[in-house]
């Protein structure tokens, strides 16, 4: 979904920066990409280029959690229980959505399970988002996707089901209706 949202921000001029993660993904030539491994790695990196775009899409799913100790060396086997303790990790968008201008704007993402709606709003609101689109696991390493967008303060603006590449056209149309060229007073 990153890479064609990618590619529909490039084919409507747009300048365009991803950070990412570790992904088998080809993105768009003509695109700045920013290789990182960690959710603190892409959290440093998009803070510190954020003040000088106009908007992020956080479309990535960085690790909710992290292990609170990582070993220097091997732990060898033992016989005994081993326990992993985790902490959670910086949320990006939420830590951007709190920082930002009121010339930028900030779209995300939320796959959700259970009360999807709920879930969704919630998460447009704590994040300081814009705009959301909701997506369920169907979603994952699959070619298509079937969305909802949300547009601050909560209203279902579309209902979208198509390969990614189509719904990447799609999206970025609303978020260049909405947000780039519209009025979000």
């Amino acid at each position: 979904m990153g890479a064609a949202l990618a590619q529909a921000a490039l084919d409507a001029g747009h300048e365009v920066t991803i950070i990412s993660g570790p992904v088998e993904i080809s993105y768009p030539d003509g695109a700045s990409v920013v290789s990182v491994v960690t959710t603190d790695e892409m959290l440093e990196e998009a803070e510190k280029r954020f003040p000088d775009f106009d908007g992020v899409i956080g479309v990535a799913a960085p690790c909710d959690y992290k292990p609170s100790t990582v070993a220097k060396h091997k732990i060898s086997k033992t016989g005994d229980k081993l326990t992993l303790n985790f902490v959670e990790t910086p949320d990006v968008i939420a830590t951007l959505g709190a920082e930002k201008t009121k010339s930028q704007w900030v779209v995300g993402f939320a796959l959700e399970t259970d009360d999807v709606r709920l879930r969704a709003l919630r998460k447009m609101i704590v994040k300081n988002c814009d705009l959301l689109v909701l997506n369920g696991p169907s979603a994952i390493d699959s070619m298509e996707n079937e969305v909802e967008i949300f547009l601050r303060p909560g209203d279902i603006i579309a209902q979208l089901h198509g390969t990614k590449r189509e719904l990447g056209k799609q999206i970025f149309a609303l978020i260049e209706k909405h947000l780039i060229h519209g009025d979000r007073s």
